[in-house]
């Protein structure tokens, strides 16, 4: 990614702060983590880490437009997938987590990991994210996988 898609990215994602500034302070300093509130320019979908990784594989094919926006928790062992706000959308499924408007998302600056969050796919800039029909055809698809390998894999 060219240093102007960071800036882009930055200025992207630092908007959804209530203080863009103190926000990008605190990329830069201590252990570089904001709290974003979801719900008013994306919601996030959190799922276990297997099946987020599976899933965002499924959705990075050369014929599909470029996944958007990914965060994966390495303490939490999740990944988030950024969409657009529906206030009244409802995922349901074992271990699905949706975070909208009311709901804060901690998130490191799309230049580097901060703590134990680091960007799959950084946001861009340009409001790019993932499109829920495409992420629920692929959360279905990986979810199957995972099914038919768990008893021989052990799990």
């Amino acid at each position: 990614m060219s240093d102007a898609m960071w800036g882009y990215g930055v200025e992207w994602l630092a908007a959804a702060a209530s203080n863009p500034r103190a926000c990008k302070r605190a990329w830069d300093q201590g252990e570089g983590i904001a709290l974003l509130e979801a719900g008013r320019f994306w919601d996030v979908l959190s799922v276990p880490d297997r099946l987020g990784l599976l899933t965002l594989d499924l959705l990075w094919q050369p014929d599909l437009p470029v996944p958007g926006p990914t965060l994966v928790d390495t303490a939490a062992h999740r990944v988030g997938f950024f969409l657009p706000p529906e206030p009244g959308s409802r995922w349901i499924g074992a271990g699905l987590r949706h975070a909208g408007k009311g709901s804060w998302i901690a998130v490191p600056p799309p230049y580097r990991p901060g703590r134990f969050l680091e960007w799959l796919i950084p946001p861009d800039g340009t409001g790019s994210l993932h499109k829920p029909i495409m992420l629920e055809t692929a959360l279905r698809q990986a979810h199957g996988r995972l099914t038919v390998l768990a008893p021989a894999c052990g799990d």
